[in-house]
């Protein structure tokens, strides 16, 4: 590959760890409506890996206990904060709240001074989902900062 050249890439999925990937499974295709695409179950029918959809993304989970992390000389996950594009971010967020009943009261979508309006939910394991609308191309930064895209060979 030579300097300059993407390396072919095909798409970027978040992998999260939970605690209990069967709820936590139930509790994102339910509360985000995200769709599954597979899960793989043990014995006892407990989930330890899954596949969903969420648009033309995938979000991939996984059920380890505190042993895995104990392995790895960890308590457990930090959590991430994974963003969902959607066309109409207030509808979106009148969705998860009523699914979410008295479990949690997300902060309402607010606007962003770079163009967004975007409202955050963290999910049973600690991860954050925040839900992002683009409503303009114009950013208005605060005074003494500025916005930088470099330049790339391809003109993307």
């Amino acid at each position: 590959m030579s300097s300059g050249q993407e390396p072919g890439y095909l798409g970027l999925a978040p992998y999260l760890y939970y605690t209990d990937a069967t709820a936590a499974l139930e509790w994102l295709t339910r509360v985000f409506g995200f769709r599954e695409e597979v899960r793989f179950e043990d014995a006892s029918g407990e989930v330890f890996q899954a596949t969903l959809c969420a648009g033309t993304g995938t979000v991939q989970l996984a059920g380890v206990g505190p042993e895995y992390w104990a392995a790895k000389g960890v308590e457990g996950p930090v959590g991430q904060l994974n963003i969902i594009y959607v066309t109409d971010v207030d509808a979106q967020y009148k969705r998860v709240r009523s699914l979410l009943g008295e479990d949690a009261e997300p902060e309402p979508p607010q606007d962003q001074p770079y163009g967004a309006r975007v409202f955050t939910v963290a999910d049973p394991g600690g991860n954050s989902w925040t839900f992002w609308q683009q409503t303009s191309q114009t950013v208005e930064l605060p005074s003494g900062w500025r916005e930088v895209r470099p330049e790339h060979p391809d003109g993307h």
